[in-house]
């Protein structure tokens, strides 16, 4: 069976129902789930003090399950960053672990491809907000489960969606992808943490960020020279934000506008990634393809054995 170990890495989990429900719904799908001695650690809004949160993650690394999944994110790895021993993560990587996430973990994959090139995590469900959902809250997405399950089998080469334009019909670019949540990554900027990515495929979400507060980070990010450095930007979903009386018929499509009148960088919509129940999984750090045909676009890669299928330390990958 594989491996899967459940930690909490960032906020504190409300109520252990949820990661109970996650722990057994993850275990019938086949995986054999550990749960970290510390999943449940309280500090302030935090899974635990910070030595306690630093020290979950070391642990998990040096067991090399072959899938290391965060509870839920929230905030809390940026207090870490200066202290992760990388090192140890990359080892965790280089023997097969896929670590997944989103939200907050943001803050982890970042500061560890700005490191490691060549080496990959994986942004895509967290435990307790996709597989830990009661029936009554609507339960576990069935497109988020099976993509998931493809991606941790080493399956999944691909993903597509469907962009509300042809406006980039025949666009077709090669990179390393990178990014997620956009407040953390626009945290990171400045710092050793932040990934000096050229020529990738940069993709970004976020949740109540009103849209004028999105078109502000996307303009830092433009104005920084980092969206100019992109070979593309592919914006998954903002909502959650209210509108306010004050917009007088200001979006996010008006956000997006004025990012795309500053750049030449291609910038899509509508990819199925960020705070909702429908999520594809995507390799952070791994080089991808990016193909537009019409209103149609597919991300691809190819899969790589040793972050897909885990190393000598693991048996029995191919259960799915």
């Amino acid at each position: 069976m594989t491996a899967l170990t459940l930690f909490t890495p960032a906020g504190a989990l409300a109520k252990a129902g949820s990661l109970k429900r996650a722990a057994k719904r993850l275990a019938q799908l086949g995986f054999e789930v550990g749960v970290d001695a510390d999943a449940l650690a309280r500090h302030q809004r935090f899974a635990g003090d910070d030595a306690t949160r630093l020290a979950a993650l070391h642990r998990v690394a040096d067991a090399a399950p072959s899938i290391a999944m965060a509870t839920r994110g929230g905030y809390g790895l940026t207090r870490l960053l200066d202290q992760i021993e990388w090192g140890r993560i990359a080892r965790s990587v280089e023997r097969g672990t896929r670590w997944v996430g989103y939200s907050d973990l943001t803050a982890l994959h970042n500061g560890f491809i700005a490191r490691h090139k060549g080496l990959a995590m994986w942004a895509g469900p967290l435990a307790c907000d996709d597989f830990g959902r009661s029936d009554a809250e609507g339960g576990v997405d069935e497109v988020t489960r099976d993509c998931f399950l493809e991606a941790m089998s080493g399956a999944l080469e691909a993903v597509g969606f469907r962009a509300p334009s042809a406006d980039f019909d025949g666009l077709e670019a090669r990179g390393r992808l990178w990014g997620g949540n956009l407040t953390v990554l626009c945290s990171l900027l400045g710092t050793s943490h932040w990934p000096k990515v050229r020529g990738g495929i940069l993709f970004l979400e976020d949740i109540n960020e009103h849209p004028y507060r999105v078109e502000r980070m996307l303009l830092q990010l433009q104005q920084a020279g980092v969206i100019d450095a992109q070979a593309a930007v592919l914006l998954g979903d903002f909502s959650g934000a209210p509108s306010s009386p004050l917009d007088r018929g200001y979006r996010l499509k008006d956000a997006v506008a004025a990012l795309r009148a500053r750049t030449k960088t291609p910038v899509l919509t509508g990819l199925p990634f960020g705070h909702v129940r429908t999520k594809v999984c995507l390799p952070v750090g791994g080089t991808v393809d990016l193909y537009v045909q019409g209103r149609e676009a597919i991300v691809g890669w190819q899969s790589d054995p040793r972050l897909a299928h885990g190393g000598h330390d693991h048996q029995d990958h191919d259960h799915h």
